[in-house]
């Protein structure tokens, strides 16, 4: 039988030493976190830095495409990465179940060390916690990171009207894989997260002039244009038709009834660029996913989104007052 947390592994004591060792150091790699120090030395930074921290309670912990662990490592780094940093370094804590496998866990920890390779990061600092049986749904895991800033003055403030709006490929996929991996309905394909790393398409994107950049997560695409109007202070305009939706999605939002445009990614940009810029943005998108898209433009007006539908009508687009479905990162 598999080995499970019990709460003396979060009691500073010889379990929680062995759980460190075992799992957490093997898994991630990287001298700094060896030393079991209270704090991290950072050098190496020079110019701005960015810092994040995020929280990650998605259920179920292991879903087509990703993990909780990768969801971690990859929706920190990509905050830094729209903001115009590149990440450097993460601090990961979890709070762990009482009667969670050891090997799930271990599982966990492999896939952060993993995505972390991937994004060319370091993890110096994290912290355990365990706590009884029923009180975390497995575990929950605490982010946060630090990048070096590589260009200033991206915001709402920096949108004009005109400004074209583009995604770096299809929205809500990461959803509708949490909504199909729950149980939600079954489907004869395979619906598989976006999960993944936006930091090389964003830096792609710094040359050209980008005024703002986000990642669609929770609320997804409809919630981020929505902020952005409303911090700019004008209108924005999205084409349906231009919005890039994959198969799978479009199946599950037809048959569970929910909206793409509010669906979470994991793995997907929103940008601002210059109307004369859209198309070499695009271009540049489609070398890491062929289905990024050019879907709309901010406008003068009251800060509100009008969405041209497909059937030639129009419908103002604003934020849900609840997600459509929770837990979803």
């Amino acid at each position: 039988m598999s080995e499970r947390i019990t709460l003396g592994h979060g009691s500073g004591g010889e379990l929680t030493g062995k759980l460190v060792e075992e799992i957490f150091i093997a898994s991630y790699g990287g001298c700094r976190v060896r030393r079991l120090e209270d704090s991290a030395i950072i050098d190496g930074l020079s110019g701005g830095a960015a810092f994040t921290t995020d929280a990650f309670v998605v259920r179920p912990l292991f879903f087509p495409g990703g993990d909780i662990g990768k969801l971690a490592v990859f929706g920190t780094c990509n905050d830094l990465a729209v903001a115009g940093a590149r990440p450097r370094f993460l601090s990961i804590s979890f709070v762990l179940e009482e009667g969670l496998l050891l090997d799930d866990l271990r599982r966990v920890c492999e896939s952060i060390g993993e995505a972390a390779g991937l994004c060319g990061v370091e993890i110096v600092a994290g912290d355990t916690k365990v706590v009884e049986r029923g009180a975390a749904d497995g575990l929950y895991i605490s982010c946060a990171g630090i990048g070096t800033l590589l260009a200033e003055g991206l915001g709402p403030e920096a949108i004009r009207p005109g400004d074209a709006i583009v995604v770096s490929g299809p929205i809500g996929d990461h959803g509708s894989c949490i909504a199909v991996a729950r149980g939600m309905l079954k489907l004869a394909g395979d619906v598989s997260s976006d999960c993944g790393f936006v930091g090389p398409a964003a830096e792609a994107l710094l040359g050209l002039g980008v005024r703002m950049m986000r990642d669609p997560t929770r609320g997804g695409l409809a919630t981020v244009v929505v902020e952005m109007a409303r911090a700019s202070g004008l209108g924005a305009r999205l084409d349906e038709a231009a919005v890039p939706v994959s198969r799978q999605t479009a199946s599950v939002c037809d048959i569970l009834g929910f909206d793409p445009l509010y669906l979470a990614c994991e793995g997907r940009l929103v940008a601002v660029v210059p109307a004369d810029r859209a198309d070499a943005a695009v271009a540049v998108l489609r070398s890491f996913n062929g289905e990024a898209a050019a879907i709309g433009q901010f406008t003068e007006g009251k800060p509100r989104v009008v969405l041209a539908t497909r059937v030639g009508g129009q419908r103002i687009v604003d934020k849900l007052a609840a997600d459509q479905l929770p837990r979803i990162c």
